[in-house]
């Protein structure tokens, strides 16, 4: 019997085993939690297959069914870049994880037919940036980033638009341009691959400025432009 008829006969209602439909891989990616380091570690899970989202960030929670701002950090995997996401160490077609012995514990815990385990591991604590890099310049690096690129100080600024304005627009530029040009910069002189830095550095400005109705147009001049989206 076929994957897709098994899933045809058995109502998630009625599993008791997973028949690897791959519905879950599709919904999203895993959060990593640290009892995931080993997988890194070993090299089970590469750095350039993960992203950070940091404290501050507007992201999906799936468990809530809404947009919220995050308190907290969390290491995931990266997504597949199509308009509905899904985890991209999924093979759609073949209906394959990439990693299906070596999978994040929140994969692991995601039965569909009964999500208790799934809800404690999720209480359980995240794996962080600081518990996987090693190296002191690269912490240093991320520290001096997330004090110049905090996402509560680009909120400061994103409101202060209505009062102070281009002096406002002219620190979001600054903050952008740091935060564009710190990744091909360390890339360069610390030889670290650049599918690294949405790790090291969470996912870029440029992208998640969307979260305050905010777009960057780069002119052909290289310039940056802020924009309403």
């Amino acid at each position: 019997m076929s994957l897709a008829s098994e899933k045809h006969e058995i109502p998630k209602a009625s599993r008791t085993h997973c028949i690897r439909c791959g519905e879950c891989c599709l919904e999203g990616s895993p959060s990593l939690h640290t009892k995931d380091l080993e997988l890194i570690e070993k090299g089970d899970i590469e750095k350039g297959a993960l992203y950070t989202i940091r404290r501050g960030e507007l992201v999906r929670d799936n468990i809530q069914g809404k947009m919220v701002i995050i308190d907290q950090e969390m290491i995931k995997l990266k997504e597949q870049q199509r308009e509905k996401g899904g985890c991209a160490l999924f093979n759609e077609r073949d209906k394959e994880c990439l990693i299906y012995n070596r999978k994040p514990i929140q994969c692991s815990a995601l039965n569909c037919w009964d999500t208790d385990e799934f809800f404690k591991v999720h209480r359980s604590p995240k794996l962080t940036r600081r518990e996987v890099i090693d190296d002191d310049i690269l912490i240093g690096l991320m520290t001096e980033h997330e004090e110049k690129c905090s996402y509560l100080t680009l909120k400061k600024h994103v409101d202060e638009i209505g009062t102070i304005g281009e002096d406002a627009v002219d620190e979001i530029l600054g903050m952008l341009s740091f935060d564009y040009h710190l990744r091909p910069f360390v890339s360069q002189k610390l030889g670290v691959s650049l599918d690294e830095m949405d790790f090291i550095f969470g996912r870029p400005l440029m992208t998640t400025i969307d979260m305050f109705g905010l777009k960057v147009i780069q002119e052909s001049d290289g310039i940056f432009c802020l924009t309403a989206k």
